[in-house]
């Protein structure tokens, strides 16, 4: 990789955190120094990652190249490399977290340099497993936990967010050129990729979106239920996230998913009283 490639990734893993928006850094504010700090790697990792399938000044041949160099990081260090690289080694030591964790985050990423549409929930459950789930059990593993289904936990989770962010981010989505609500959805519903593409809002993508949010809301149940009563204090900020991004769909869904005109959020004090609930729930 080139060594300008390195320029973001030698940024402090703080700093990158500071400057995302993410509610996933939010939720931090909940860990001890050790494990801010620790959580603050791997995220920054994943920005990293994300940042570079994101770019709009890469080639995808260059994509390609550069998450390979991070593969590569993963498993031994390389000359002129990244202070990050050698920041997420340490903590893949520390917890001991197998490179192949991290290496189904980066093929997550992939997927969106060459995968535009899903036909099935099936082939769309491997994409949200590998970008959220995944990130969702390293995640534990940080945080700490005494019940190994704790795993089954962030896996759900992460299913239900990673839904979440696909119902809010349908416009979005939409003028990069990706759809990723299943094609045989579409097909059930009766809601062709002709009027999705232009944007039509009727009785038919609501049923449509009715269907992917009830989907979301099925795998937050499953997360509830897994979520071992031992492990409710160490998993707070995985809570945290769960919290919002309920609330993000319960108002998507009271709005009947103007998604084609509008942007969903929580303002900064629903977050708080969010965190703040989530805090007492632990004790």
């Amino acid at each position: 990789m080139r060594k300008s490639a390195w320029k973001k990734a030698n940024v402090n893993a703080a700093t990158i955190t500071r400057q995302s928006k993410s509610n996933l850094a939010l939720a931090f504010i909940s860990l001890g120094r050790e494990r801010k700090r620790d959580i603050t790697v791997f995220y920054a990792f994943c920005r990293m990652i994300d940042d570079i399938a994101d770019s709009s000044e890469l080639s995808v041949a260059e994509k390609q190249k550069q998450l390979a160099a991070w593969r590569e990081l993963l498993r031994a260090p390389v000359l002129d490399e990244p202070a990050l690289a050698c920041d997420v080694r340490g903590l893949m030591n520390k917890y001991s977290l197998s490179p192949e964790m991290l290496e189904e985050i980066i093929a997550g990423v992939e997927m969106d340099l060459s995968i535009f549409r899903y036909a099935t929930f099936q082939d769309l459950r491997v994409y949200c497993y590998r970008v959220a789930s995944a990130v969702g059990l390293v995640s534990i593993e940080i945080f700490g936990y005494r019940n190994p289904r704790c795993k089954e936990y962030a896996l759900e989770l992460g299913l239900a967010l990673q839904m979440t962010n696909i119902i809010r981010d349908v416009g979005k989505d939409l003028q990069a050129g990706r759809i990723y609500l299943p094609q045989e959805d579409l097909a059930r519903l009766n809601y062709s990729e002709t009027e999705l593409r232009n944007r039509q809002y009727n009785e038919r993508f609501v049923r449509l979106m009715e269907f992917e949010a009830a989907r979301a809301r099925e795998f937050f149940s499953r997360a509830a239920a897994a979520l071992p009563p031992e492990d409710r204090r160490t998993m707070v900020p995985a809570e945290i996230m769960g919290s919002i991004y309920r609330g993000l769909l319960r108002r998507i869904e009271r709005d009947k998913f103007r998604v084609f005109e509008k942007e969903y959020r929580l303002s900064r004090l629903e977050k708080a009283g969010r965190i703040a609930t989530q805090f007492l729930k632990s004790f």
